[in-house]
């Protein structure tokens, strides 16, 4: 008989594990433990159920107890929390529905518990109105609450992922939604100069948004419950949803000995062991190393969770494998948009005093001439030699392979010179020559050997207009549409007629629509003498970040 395994917890990271040590070991005893009835569900399809995208709920689950016998003779026992570890005796103990409590030995521990929805401790917050969402019976509790009440207005405290997933999901199920959102901007992982355009297209469909303002308590008033905000505003709704993050659901491991991070999360090593001997940890309840940057952190994610319980199950088996880290690759979509990140954002790098610069191009999904062609937005961040920190794209078609592709080249620790020498799949319908990505490689390659010099719309805004010029490249009719106060108009193609216009004593700043006419004018004009910024993601770029969500006002319901 093989060794004695015991997986604490199933979804993604513990179900990985079973799975993968039983391909490996034949011999092995493998018993999952999981407290609730599901052991493997798709945990990221839980709002597009609610939202009924998905129409069959047994889609949700992807493997049963049964299931799990069957194919990986696996002994799965549901409805049984583990509530304590004792590593002296090797053994764990666990609170079972159907046999009450008993210990259970092992000779390798899986750690899997996950994490679970932040409960601040707020008046009314325990009110049967106010529902997280983890798991299919939170989703079950949710769908039932809109199916069979009359409802008509949602709150959703919490604009990470499953705070905008579920206003999407719930506006489309036709309840007036607010989103409510402590920080300035919602997602965290994008920057205020991307993350502005996902603001617009909820705001563009009618998903109320209020920023900068986080709960102080709730009220249940009949079949409403009052929201009151820190502002002292106060919010009225048929239902509240908390999605104001997740904290690793940890606790019965405080008396095991076993060493915890400083927000409790579980500390592994690169091959996912504890401090335990033959305890390894998993999913979103361990610490990670950040892939760029290498600081300690935790970023739960279904990826990584899958990754991390197949290094896990390989070392059980006497397979020296390692997890080298995660970048937070991260997508999603809102209405009519495709949000996706990976790596480190701006915000971080300035944080961690990491030097960096980045750029903006807006390229377009396929080639213009083919039906459809739709602009996306992308964000490049990069070392001063090149190195690419991260990337994020917002847009309606292509983002996720262009940041699929730029991942790749982070994992591979490329460059931007790598980004301009890839090779990828051309023809009309799908991208252009000049890819998306090859594009901003080339932009930034043009910043680091200093062809161009890059200047954002905040410096734009804040600059002296007694020493620059504002120049807008663009056509008189893109001009008269709408442009940067202070501006003048000379359009690129009059440029070298008209340089005589200019001063070549004063720092011009240009623009143009996307980027791209604005480098050809500051080649034009640094060739010819002048001192020249452009102004990275054009006016595009500049409009998103002056767009201001509308506060809503108090007793909106």
């Amino acid at each position: 008989m093989g060794n004695k395994v015991l997986i604490v917890g199933g979804v993604a990271g513990g179900a990985s594990a079973a799975a993968r040590l039983r391909r490996l070991d034949e011999t092995a005893e493998i018993i999952m433990f999981e407290r609730d009835e599901y052991i493997s569900f798709a945990n990221c399809g839980l709002p597009y159920y609610i939202g009924e995208s998905i129409q069959e709920r047994g889609k949700l689950v992807i493997q049963t107890p049964q299931s799990m016998k069957a194919r990986f003779n696996i002994d799965v026992r549901t409805n049984s929390e583990v509530i304590s570890i004792n590593p002296d005796r090797k053994t764990v103990t666990v609170k079972s529905k159907e046999k009450g409590s008993y210990e259970e030995s092992y000779d390798y521990l899986v750690l899997s518990p996950g994490a679970k929805p932040i409960k601040p401790k707020i008046d009314g917050i325990n009110s049967n109105k106010i529902f997280a969402l983890r798991n299919i019976p939170d989703t079950d509790n949710i769908k039932a609450f809109v199916s069979n009440k009359d409802i008509t207005a949602a709150v959703i405290i919490g604009g990470g992922f499953i705070g905008v997933e579920m206003a999407e999901n719930l506006k489309i199920a036709g309840v007036d939604v607010t989103l409510v959102e402590a920080a300035p901007h919602i997602l965290a992982p994008f920057d205020s100069d991307m993350v502005a355009l996902v603001e617009k297209e909820l705001e563009d469909h009618d998903v109320k948004l209020i920023l900068n303002d986080g709960v102080n308590a709730f009220k249940d008033d009949g079949s409403l419950v009052e929201v009151t905000l820190a502002s002292g505003n106060t919010l009225t709704a048929n239902m509240v949803i908390l999605a104001i993050g997740v904290t690793p659901d940890t606790g019965f491991l405080k008396s095991s000995g076993i060493k915890l991070g400083p927000k409790g999360h579980i500390s592994v090593n690169e091959n996912m062991q504890t401090s335990l001997t033959g305890v390894y940890a998993v999913g979103d309840a361990v610490e990670v190393i950040d892939f760029v940057n290498k600081e300690v952190t935790s970023i739960p994610l279904a990826g990584p969770a899958n990754k991390q319980g197949r290094i896990a199950a390989d070392n059980i088996a006497g397979i020296n494998s390692t997890y080298k880290g995660s970048q937070g690759s991260s997508i999603l979509q809102v209405f009519t948009l495709t949000a996706a990140a990976t790596g480190n954002n701006e915000r971080t790098l300035t944080r961690l005093n990491i030097p960096h610069k980045f750029i903006h191009v807006h390229p377009f999904s396929h080639a213009t001439y083919y039906p459809n062609a739709s602009q996306l937005s992308l964000k490049l961040l990069f070392s001063p030699d090149g190195k690419i920190l991260g990337a994020q794209g917002i847009g309606s078609e292509g983002v996720d392979k262009r940041i699929d592709v730029i991942a790749t080249v982070i994992r591979l620790k490329g460059t931007v010179s790598d980004l301009t020498e890839l090779e990828l799949c051309y023809a009309p319908p799908y991208s252009s020559a000049k890819d998306p990505v090859n594009m901003a490689g080339y932009v930034a390659e043009n910043v680091l050997a200093n062809r161009s010099e890059v200047i954002t719309y905040d410096e734009v805004f804040k600059r002296n207009p007694e020493v620059t010029i504002l120049l807008d490249v663009r056509t008189r009719d893109e001009f008269n549409n709408g442009h940067l106060e202070g501006a003048i108009n000379i359009p690129v193609d009059e440029l070298r007629t008209r340089l005589h216009e200019l001063n070549k004593n004063i720092t011009i700043v240009e623009y143009c629509q996307i980027g791209l006419r604005g480098y050809i004018a500051a080649r034009i004009l640094s060739q010819n003498g002048f001192k020249v910024k452009n102004m990275t993601g054009g006016y595009k770029s500049a409009c998103a970040m002056r767009f201001t969500p509308k506060q809503t006002n108090s007793n909106r319901s």
